[in-house]
């Protein structure tokens, strides 16, 4: 009935084309999303046919690099409605100055970045990690950061492109990627010529060089082709300009600490469990690689909400903006259903894929269940984040994810955890209250946001 209610009444025309224009940006932000989220389940499949420990350890080195690096990354997406912004507001010749200034951000950003990381290793004792797997940690944090200024210029010159309605020529170059990462993980992890065989380690050095060919390749691809000639970014140096660097800093600083405390909630995860023994990390570690495959459908819906809101945001245009809105929230209740369909019926042709170990395979399984059970309140969540984004409404959304998973989920996971019975669920109750909560503000804070700029223009 909803979705009747939605598609066949009045301006069912302009709803049709909100969803058209909705899943034309989407597909291929999706697709780009399921390749950069591939390159981590590569590692983890490569690194599962090892052993448990190496598994164990790509699970520690991961849980404390995704957060960090997403933190950064998370602030770059400020390109994303700052260009939308002025492609609605007719104002093209803001667009290349926007891009060129996040670029400089960026290379500061990836320089802070690199810096965490090759301190990192020295506090993992501290976070309780097995000393068996520090060695192997250690060096893949060490590897992996010399990427992290790749990382954060590829992040700019991505939301430039997809902001200006062109995530095609990312899409292409996240699928080489892919390809590409197997032999290079191939040759770190087993070793090839001089290079030493560095295991699960090896795959922090693969990533790392990984993420340079792809910056440069998006770079050189930008240059070159004639759909950015419009708003070219190449064609002459800038310097830093304070008064964007704040603008970006301002916006961004909130979404990269948004998505560092939802990332963080769960990829610290194999941290909490640390105690608890290498099966349970493999086990959660699997979990959260199949969720983290599955949230790339919602995410990439929320990238693609926030270029179509802010570009109605920057006409002033109330009511089209409501419509992307509506569009996209129960477009996001179909994706959960589907995803939720999935995990119930393919379980164990899933975890088959990650390992064979009869210690770990019923513990992933059981932990799917629960992973499930949230994919409902992560899609309306992770979609109204998107649309709040585009409306460039970042500093409450950054309170409320706080609040949800480090000040009410983290406390409750790690005493599930570690001192009841739940074991290693409790991590997995804890994300779906966080989430739940997460959830219900962020949709609040949407709508109270809507009434507001309704009330501001009554007749829109």
């Amino acid at each position: 009935p909803i979705l009747i209610r939605v598609f066949f009444v009045p301006h069912a025309t302009t709803k049709h084309f909100q969803l058209k224009q909705l899943f034309h940006l989407m597909f291929p932000i999706l697709i780009t999303q399921f390749a950069q989220a591939g390159l981590g389940l590569v590692d983890t499949i490569m690194a599962g046919h090892l052993s448990a420990a190496d598994l164990a350890a790509i699970a520690v080195g991961v849980g404390l690099w995704i957060p960090i690096m997403l933190l950064f990354a998370g602030i770059m997406i400020a390109t994303t409605p700052l260009v939308a912004e002025a492609r609605g507001a007719r104002t093209p010749e803001k667009i290349p100055t926007i891009a060129r200034q996040s670029l400089w951000v960026a290379v500061i950003l990836g320089i802070v970045s690199m810096l965490i990381l090759q301190f990192m290793p020295m506090f993992l004792p501290l976070f309780g990690v097995p000393e068996s797997l520090l060695p192997k940690a250690s060096l893949f944090l060490h590897a992996i950061g010399f990427g992290m200024p790749a990382v954060m210029m590829y992040a700019a010159l991505r939301s430039y492109s997809e902001a200006l309605g062109h995530p095609r020529p990312v899409t292409v170059i996240s699928l080489i990627a892919l390809l590409v990462l197997i032999p290079l993980n191939f040759i770190f992890m087993y070793g090839f010529g001089p290079i030493p065989a560095l295991g699960s380690a090896g795959c922090g050095f693969a990533t790392a060089i990984l993420q340079w060919l792809m910056f440069i390749t998006l770079a050189v691809y930008i240059s070159k082709a004639k759909a950015y000639q419009q708003a070219p970014i190449f064609t002459q140096w800038e310097k830093l300009d304070l008064f964007w660097v704040k603008r970006i800093l301002k916006l961004g600083l909130p979404i990269g600490l948004a998505v560092f405390f939802e990332v963080s909630i769960f990829s610290t995860g194999a941290i909490v469990l640390s105690p608890l023994g290498e099966n349970a990390i493999a086990a959660h570690q699997i979990a959260i690689s199949v969720t983290s495959q599955l949230f790339m459908i919602p995410l990439s819906l929320a990238i693609a909400l926030t270029i179509r809101v802010g570009m109605y945001y920057g006409e002033k245009n109330w009511h089209a903006m409501r419509q992307v809105q509506t569009v996209g929230l129960i477009s996001a209740t179909v994706f959960a259903a589907l995803t939720m369909t999935l995990i119930a019926v393919a379980r164990p042709y899933i975890v088959a894929i990650y390992t064979t170990d009869i210690h770990v395979i019923p513990v992933a399984m059981y932990l799917l269940w629960f992973a499930m059970a949230y994919q409902l309140m992560d899609a309306w969540q992770v979609s109204a984040a998107g649309c709040l984004r585009g409306m460039q409404d970042t500093q409450a959304p950054m309170w409320i994810t706080l609040m949800a998973y480090w000040v009410i989920a983290f406390p409750i996971g790690l005493y599930l955890a570690r001192y009841t019975v739940w074991g290693v669920a409790g991590v997995w109750l804890g994300l779906i209250i966080g989430l739940s909560i997460a959830c219900v503000f962020l949709i609040g804070r949407l709508y109270r946001n809507n009434q507001r700029l309704a009330q501001l223009n009554p007749h829109q």
